[in-house]
This record gives C-alpha cells, sequence and structure tokens, in this order.
C-alpha cells in the first residue's frame, strides 16, 4: 500500500481506510481481552494493579502519570486495591513524607490469573486458524511491536 500525503498534509484513503480498519479490530480484541478476566477488578484497577508491577514501587503520582489520570481518582483506586488486599502502601525510606505503592503476593497472583486467562483465550483462537495464517499473524505481531515502540522511545 502506497503511503502518500494530499496536498493538505492528509493520508490517503487506502491508509485512512486501513487505519480505521485496524484501530476497529484492536479496539474488539482488547475488549474481548478484558472479557477473560474474571477477579472483578474494574478496568482502571486492572491497569493500576499493572502500573505498579511495571514501575516497581511508586509514588501515587508517578501511577497517576503512567495511567493519565488525576492524583485524586488515583487515590481511589489504590484505596480499592488495598482493601482488596492486592497493594500496600510503604513509606519511603528516603524521605519519609512519601508513601510507595507495593504488590502483595495476592495482588501479584491476580495478576499472573488474569495474564493465564488471557493467553490461553488467545492460544486457543490461534489453534483454529492454519499454519500460514498463524505464521501471518506472527509476523504482524512483530510489525505491531515496532509500530508501538515508536511511541515508546
Amino acid at each position: 500500500m502506497a503511503s502518500t500525503l494530499g496536498t493538505d498534509g492528509s493520508t490517503d484513503t487506502d491508509e485512512a481506510a486501513l487505519a480505521a480498519r485496524l484501530r476497529l479490530a484492536v479496539t474488539r480484541l482488547h475488549r474481548r481481552m478484558r472479557q477473560q478476566t474474571d477477579t472483578g477488578l474494574t478496568p482502571s484497577q486492572a491497569s493500576a494493579l499493572a502500573g505498579v508491577e511495571q514501575l516497581g514501587s511508586p509514588t501515587l503520582g508517578e501511577l497517576a502519570t503512567r495511567e493519565s489520570v488525576q492524583p485524586p481518582s488515583m487515590t481511589r483506586v489504590i484505596g480499592a486495591l488495598e482493601t482488596l488486599g492486592y497493594v500496600t502502601r510503604v513509606v519511603d525510606p528516603s524521605d519519609r513524607r512519601v508513601a510507595r505503592i507495593t504488590l502483595t503476593r495476592s495482588g501479584e497472583a491476580v495478576l499472573r490469573h488474569n495474564r493465564s486467562r488471557k493467553n490461553a483465550f488467545l492460544a486457543e483462537r490461534l489453534h483454529e486458524l492454519d499454519p500460514a495464517d498463524r505464521d501471518a499473524l506472527a509476523d504482524l505481531t512483530a510489525l505491531l511491536e515496532r509500530l508501538v515502540d515508536r511511541d515508546d522511545s
């Protein structure tokens, strides 16, 4: 598919149509993946829990920035996760005014469980494809990773 820009700087209609199809497919896949969890967490709680794991031991502010929410909203989400026993707040040893959020063993177990169910769902779907389609999907996955990594660097 050729990549050309119109005189107004917009991409050609083929790329725009592909972008729309890709967005819809990714959105639908994301929705199906969320449906595979049975932990009762809201999407915000599940995302925050994964964020705590990814960031290590973040402050509420660091986690709020990662999740693109205001700190008061993150305080409520973390409060709910604390009540469930999935995270705990610990005092930062270098600055006792700062609280850091850490995963509990229960929080780690919930993340493992959710990932396991999602991976099993995808593996089952992949198994239904013929080998050539699985190979094509492997190539597409590499392309999607490159597409996403552009923003992360």
